[in-house]
């Protein structure tokens, strides 16, 4: 029989995301509608452990669909990785009389999820994918992905300007951990030379290739698109390894996009997304679902 669910709490965990806010507002906004009481965790799985909790209203989600960010606050815990961590956890939560939890997040967030659901099943958990590097299974697109990469895009974009003013080449470095999905689609969409991935093995002399093939055919400038977890090392190693065996270009430079893409307004794109996902995890909870991610697969969620 399914638990009897009237309070659910909601928090975000690790690494920001864009389109996190759009999805505490439908989570909030759902759950008023089924005259649910929401909590707001601060600061992820450190507030769970240090009683930072809070009651949501419909106020606290005014104005905020648009806003880059978590009005939640986040963080990486240590301490939730301890059972002592995630006792703490669980007797705030008790305390607190809160039936069920939603977590928003990545890898990480959702290992410590899977730990806390099999230590202490009598609060459902269900998480929503929120993570910049699109790399969590079970789901065609994760919260903040389109929009980190129309941001890398953009910045590729200004990047040529130059690269071709001063027949440059540039290395430009985007984020995504160990995947690289927002390395191909920045590649694909800012028209970029080349893009190495940690999916697939390549070497120097791979790239010293590429880029002559670009100079056989009179092209003066280049830019190579480089995942920052890509195997070769540094984005700064690979380009001083190019510039030994390379003359054809002017200058060679390096570009570090960072933590740019995890700012900024979410793209229509991420807000959608992020509303499907905060709405259906409220009634996945209602269901009488747990250890489950609301995803979307084919255009189901």
């Amino acid at each position: 029989m399914a638990k009897d669910i009237k309070r659910i709490a909601v928090f975000t965990s690790g690494g920001d995301a864009p389109g996190m806010n759009a999805a505490v507002r439908a989570i909030v906004r759902n759950s008023f509608h089924n005259d649910l009481h929401i909590y707001g965790i601060m600061r992820g799985y450190e507030g769970m452990i240090d009683g930072n909790i809070r009651r949501l209203e419909m106020t606290d989600v005014s104005n905020i669909i648009h806003r880059g960010g978590t009005i939640l606050k986040t963080a990486r815990s240590q301490r939730f990785m301890t059972p002592e961590g995630r006792k703490q956890a669980y007797e705030n939560l008790v305390y607190n009389d809160i039936d069920a939890l939603i977590a928003i997040g990545g890898n990480g967030t959702f290992t410590g999820a899977l730990k806390f659901s099999e230590e202490y099943p009598d609060i459902p958990i269900v998480g929503i994918p929120g993570t910049i590097d699109n790399d969590l299974y079970g789901t065609d697109f994760t919260i903040g992905f389109d929009t980190a990469v129309n941001t890398a895009v953009q910045a590729v974009d200004k990047i040529r300007d130059t690269a071709d003013s001063h027949n440059r080449l540039f290395f430009v470095e985007v984020m995504g951990r160990h995947s690289g999905f927002i390395a191909l689609h920045t590649a694909i969409a800012g028209g970029a030379g080349g893009v190495l991935i940690p999916e697939e093995e390549s070497s120097i002399d791979d790239v010293i290739k590429l880029l002559k093939r670009g100079a056989k055919r009179a092209k003066l400038f280049s830019i190579v698109i480089v995942a920052e977890g890509h195997q070769m090392g540094t984005v700064y190693d690979i380009a001083n390894h190019v510039s030994e065996k390379v003359d054809f270009y002017d200058d060679i430079k390096v570009t570090v996009i960072g933590h740019l893409q995890r700012g900024g307004s979410p793209s229509a794109f991420d807000r959608v997304l992020a509303s499907i996902l905060g709405f259906s995890s409220v009634e996945a909870l209602m269901g009488g679902k747990s250890g489950v991610m609301a995803g979307i697969r084919n255009n189901n969620v």
